[in-house]
């Protein structure tokens, strides 16, 4: 299939689902976006349903110990858990939302720095033929590269949207993830489930369509990761 098919693809993930029924709410905005739910939180289970029926893209934002030391929520995966209950913790999670097509950390930049704990995680993946995205909360992750040696497939975010709720911020990241697409046919951006999020993302999610991106999820991302791939190279060559 030619590149040309892929070109400025941007895939947005609403983090942090589960904790609130507003969060369905995010369910109604337009376009493909890929939701992140939290294990064994008050409408997890409710929202899982509810986005499977609307054929939305839903992954397992699985909570990891983090260098500030943060509460992390149920079904945390942590340094001092040997491999059988990172395993067990990481199975239950999934089994509590069976819908999910793949896995992304919530917190997590003291985990995903450690070769072993991202091994474990990877052979559970890997068994489930599920994908994973690195939310990239440490420049030190080491959740691709054990990825890349399980064979999982893996990709990571590249602009948080909404770190800063202020219009004029929102507006900045956006064109920002914006810029990405443009340079290199895609971007990955992560949000959250803030109301001033949803006010902005109703209308910047109808505009992309106007201004030549096509939102997709996050698993289409995946598949034509390696097509990209090659067709940067090339195209890099050809410059050269």
């Amino acid at each position: 299939m030619p590149v040309a098919c892929y070109a400025k693809q941007i895939a947005i993930i609403i983090d942090d689902i589960g904790n609130h029924q507003r969060d369905l709410a995010f369910l109604s905005l337009p376009g493909q976006l890929t939701y992140a739910v939290l294990p064994h939180t008050p409408f997890s289970q409710h929202f899982a349903y509810h986005a499977a029926k609307q054929n939305k893209e839903i992954i397992l934002h699985i909570p990891m110990q983090a260098l500030n030391g943060k509460a992390l929520g149920p079904g945390a995966l942590t340094l001092d858990m040997p491999k059988w209950q990172l395993q067990r913790t990481l199975g239950h999670a999934l089994a509590s939302l069976p819908h999910v097509k793949g896995v992304n950390n919530h917190m997590g930049s003291a985990l995903t720095q450690y070769d072993e704990p991202m091994k474990w995680t990877m052979e559970v993946l890997k068994k489930r033929s599920l994908y994973f995205l690195d939310s990239r909360t440490t420049p030190y992750s080491q959740a691709q590269k054990m990825a890349n040696l399980y064979g999982v497939d893996n990709i990571a975010r590249h602009v948080f949207l909404d770190n800063e709720l202020q219009f004029e911020q929102l507006q900045s990241q956006l064109v920002a993830l914006k810029a990405i697409a443009q340079d290199q046919g895609y971007a990955i951006g992560i949000a959250h489930p803030y109301p001033e999020t949803q006010q902005f993302l109703l209308q910047a999610l109808q505009d992309l369509a106007a201004e030549g991106f096509e939102l997709v999820p996050l698993s289409t991302l995946l598949e034509s990761k390696h097509i990209r791939l090659v067709a940067l190279q090339q195209t890099k060559s050809k410059k050269q």
